[in-house]
């Protein structure tokens, strides 16, 4: 039953995740988009097949647009079969192969560590789901045990992994359980949710990043403990996950890791939630020879494949811990399939929101916002609740606002497209303020937020204050010629240490 309940949540994520790249895929990777994924194949044919190891996609067959759009929407299409329990095995490959295509060729746009989860959840899950067309419960084909260990080995990493980085990195606001005084406002998308959860007292926040760390490095430790305390993890970590979600957009992570969860729980739990009329399906006999043929029709091969994942993903933890050495080679083999991770979630944690905003002129003295669909920009409009699609590009531009625009090549390039009035990477936005034709100029601005007070609220019903902090990268405009070039120098190096 566990397998069946995951199995089907794991066809959701990947619906989620597909349902946003149907939308964006264009607009950030495309032939005309923001960092097309044709021109960086191109640039690895000179690697001969080595090119084919480091960008694993479907995107060698052809770069357009259409064959891009058909990865995506095949990938969709599989995604709602396996949660419908159809071909499950034969769909989760083709949601995979659809992902790693994406992933493989996005660069700076699939450098998230959702995206390696899923990839190595959706890899172990081929070796769990059962075959056949219409498998119901799947009780004739049980799958790779170690395989099923795998997955909650993922989901042990996910936690002990980013408690460990948590103190390895010497961020003080851990260390004084600080971290969480600004947390809510500070992430990629907060919610209105964790607008009232930061302006609750020092205590609370306090006791959340203590409890943050409890679990990450104590209780997971309880899913050793037997099925009871399999119990109490799968319990404690739904409860704090789906307070995660309800407080930031985190995409599909959080659910993701709220699925694999699932594993930690048995038929016997599992069976009083499940009608009567449906149970008789799961206690159903099998033979001893149906499991035989199964068992050595995956073991040969998917036993060297699985234990190859598990040396590549145990190196690194044991390294965090011991300055042990090890062969690296099988870890960097595997780096370019995202099937064998790292994780490390919130190991510093970030002082200060900053936005960049596009702003388009016509005279170089009236300038008009581009308008977002998700991030904060109108400071009366409440933060939403949109997990677990994931706005890729706006993602994107939060963590450009860490750096400088020499270091995040799409903002320049974003500005370009902007001047020619491309529709594609207009998608990526509410609304296009110039339907007359494209501007003459275009700017980044950065500007610095925060929540409001309660008072402020009161007040003016606003959620959010900011205040520009300068240009973030250079002005551009289009000349006679149609070259575009800079208009003036950019005044933005970034925030203060």
């Amino acid at each position: 039953m566990a397998r069946w309940v995951f199995l089907r949540a794991l066809g959701g994520v990947y619906f989620s995740a597909f349902l946003a790249l149907v939308f964006q895929a264009k607009g950030m990777i495309g032939t005309a988009g923001i960092l097309p994924a044709g021109e960086y194949l191109k640039a690895l044919h000179g690697a001969g097949g080595l090119g084919f190891w480091v960008a694993p996609t479907l995107l060698w067959i052809s770069g357009s647009n259409g064959w891009l759009m058909t990865i995506c929407w095949v990938g969709l299409v599989a995604s709602v079969l396996v949660a419908a329990n159809t071909w499950p095995r034969g769909m989760l490959a083709v949601c995979f192969v659809c992902f790693l295509s994406f992933v493989g060729a996005a660069r700076e746009f699939s450098g998230y560590q959702s995206d390696g989860m899923l990839l190595e959840a959706g890899f172990l899950a081929l070796f769990v789901a059962p075959g056949g067309w219409r498998p119901g419960w799947g009780v004739r084909s049980r799958g790779v045990l170690a395989a099923y260990l795998l997955l909650v080995w993922e989901w042990f990493r996910i936690y002990f992994e980013s408690g460990l980085v948590k103190l390895d990195s010497g961020d003080p606001t851990w260390r004084n359980l600080t971290a969480m005084y600004e947390y809510y406002q500070n992430g990629p998308l907060p919610t209105w949710i964790g607008w009232y959860l930061q302006h609750l007292p020092h205590w609370f926040q306090r006791a959340t990043a203590g409890l943050t760390l409890g679990i990450e490095l104590v209780l997971v430790w309880v899913a050793l403990l037997g099925r009871r305390g399999r119990i109490v993890c799968f319990v404690v970590v739904t409860a704090w996950q789906i307070g995660v979600i309800a407080s930031a957009n985190y995409a599909f992570l959080n659910y993701l890791v709220l699925v694999l969860a699932v594993l930690l729980l048995d038929d016997k739990v599992l069976r009083r939630w499940v009608p009567v009329r449906w149970r008789d399906g799961v206690v159903e006999e099998h033979s001893a020879e149906d499991s035989e043929r199964e068992v050595s029709r995956w073991a040969w091969g998917a036993g060297s494949v699985l234990g190859w994942c598990f040396y590549a993903t145990a190196v690194p933890l044991v390294r965090m811990m011991l300055p042990v050495p090890l062969a690296e080679e099988p870890v960097v083999m595997l780096e370019p399939f995202r099937i064998a991770n790292t994780y490390g979630l919130f190991a510093v944690m970030t002082p200060h929101r900053y936005e960049i905003e596009f702003q388009g002129s016509n005279d170089g003295a009236t300038w008009t916002a581009y308008p977002f669909r998700f991030k904060p920009q109108d400071v009366s409009a409440r933060p939403g609740i949109y997990a677990p699609y994931q706005p890729r590009f706006e993602w994107n531009l939060w963590f450009a606002s860490l750096g400088t625009w020499e270091q995040n090549e799409m903002v320049p390039r974003t500005q370009e497209l902007l001047l020619a009035g491309d529709k594609d990477v207009l998608g990526l936005f509410a609304g296009n303020p110039f339907r007359a034709g494209p501007p003459k100029y275009v700017r980044a601005v950065m500007w610095q937020y925060w929540f409001t007070s309660w008072e402020e609220k009161r007040k003016t019903g606003a959620w959010w204050r900011r205040e520009e902090a300068g240009i973030y990268a250079p002005t551009l405009m289009r000349g006679a010629d149609g070259k575009v070039m800079a208009a003036e120098d950019v005044s933005w190096r970034g925030p203060e240490p």
